[in-house]
């Protein structure tokens, strides 16, 4: 079954290049991307969060430089984004602006999302604007990285900001209406695929390759992010999105293709913490401390009595009651400062290290408790 719309409560957007600038003047369709703000106003209003991984900045940046067409050397490329990016953000904030909805820019590289400290602090950063109802607007940040090191495209980088923040459903808009099982262009027997319950060899045999010269990706792309997405609990759709208002249009049951998954974010994420990460140390907390996070609290510093073992912040570790593990979970301290504020209040963390860290040495988001300690709780 097709889920609806109105069931998510966290939802990426992702907007390609080819949507937003018309390719003809180098110029953003003014008209189209008030519409989507209008989609996304109407998503915001009854309480989702809201998040947009927008590409368009190099196609902005060289026509305002007047670069020649055709494809763009590395240090062009950077260029291009610099200047483009500023107009983009703007064009977003005032977009959204005109539905009382602030707009935050984030700009990513791959390492910000896989190297696990600076994941932390790009997740905290955008999960707390989307607690302050922002809608964070989110692209590479084309202008630092470079080509080993680049997504190549923002299909992945929007399935792999959408786990990172817990995201239920990831949405790529397109020029294209969904998956067919060859690229419709050139075979017109091409079928249009409405729902992938499971992303096997045989649907990435169907992946075409790039569509249109602005877009760095195509269907190929989408079938990576559509595995990243799914294994870490979120749905996925591909949509075309030159339609008006294509929120709506997917609502209203326009021609789109699903990826579902049977797990959730949560789930996921909790499934990856516990059983795919090697732990780096341990924390071994008291009595209250392991009875509150059986309640389903997070750990904080007061409850630790010992810090055991090498860790950075982002790290995996133990924790322990000293007689047992009672999970696993990302440390937000390094093992030298979780040392320092252990078995003190967290309001007492900015005086002992001389900054204002986080008030909780494990979040609750990101600790995995054991399966026996979870069926208590439940």
């Amino acid at each position: 079954m097709i889920p609806s719309l109105q069931s998510f409560r966290r939802v990426v957007l992702k907007v390609g290049s080819s949507l937003l600038v018309d390719r003809g003047r180098g110029r953003l369709n003014h008209a189209w991307l008030a519409a989507l703000a209008e989609d996304l106003a109407e998503l915001h209003g009854r309480g989702a969060d809201v998040l947009v991984v927008s590409s368009g900045a190099i196609a902005l940046g060289r026509s305002v430089l007047g670069l020649a067409p055709g494809t763009l050397r590395l240090e062009e490329s950077q260029a291009a984004a610099a200047v483009g990016q500023i107009a983009l953000a703007r064009l977003w904030s005032e977009a959204l602006a005109h539905h009382g909805i602030t707009a935050g820019q984030i700009l990513l590289t791959l390492a910000d999302t896989e190297e696990r400290r600076r994941y932390l602090n790009a997740r905290a950063t955008t999960l707390k604007l989307l607690e302050l109802r922002a809608v964070p607007v989110i692209n590479e940040n084309d202008t630092v990285a470079t080509s080993e090191i680049r997504y190549g495209d923002n299909d992945r980088l929007a399935a792999r900001v959408a786990t990172m923040i817990g995201a239920d459903l990831l949405i790529l808009f397109s020029d294209v209406d969904g998956l067919y099982t060859a690229p419709p262009t050139s075979d017109p027997a091409a079928r249009h695929i409405p729902v992938v319950e499971r992303i096997t060899p045989a649907i990435e045999a169907m992946a075409g390759g790039a569509g249109s010269d602005l877009s760095r990706g195509g269907m190929r792309t989408k079938i990576e992010a559509g595995k990243i997405a799914t294994v870490s609990g979120t749905h996925m759709v591909i949509a075309d999105g030159r339609l008006k208002n294509p929120l709506k249009a997917i609502a209203a049951g326009a021609r789109c293709s699903w990826f579902l998954t049977s797990s959730n974010p949560i789930t996921a994420r909790k499934g990856w913490i516990a059983g795919a990460l090697e732990p780096r140390g341990t924390l071994v907390v008291d009595a209250g401390a392991a009875r509150a996070l059986r309640g389903g609290a997070s750990l904080l510093p007061v409850g630790v009595r010992r810090v055991e073992g090498a860790f950075a912040r982002g790290d995996a570790v133990v924790v322990s009651d000293g007689a047992r593990e009672l999970g696993r979970g990302l440390v937000a301290y390094d093992a030298e400062e979780a040392q320092k504020i252990i078995g003190r209040a967290s309001a007492e963390i900015e005086d002992i290290l001389g900054y204002p860290g986080r008030a909780e040495m494990i979040h609750r988001d990101d600790l995995a408790l054991t399966h026996a300690l979870e069926a208590k709780t439940a």
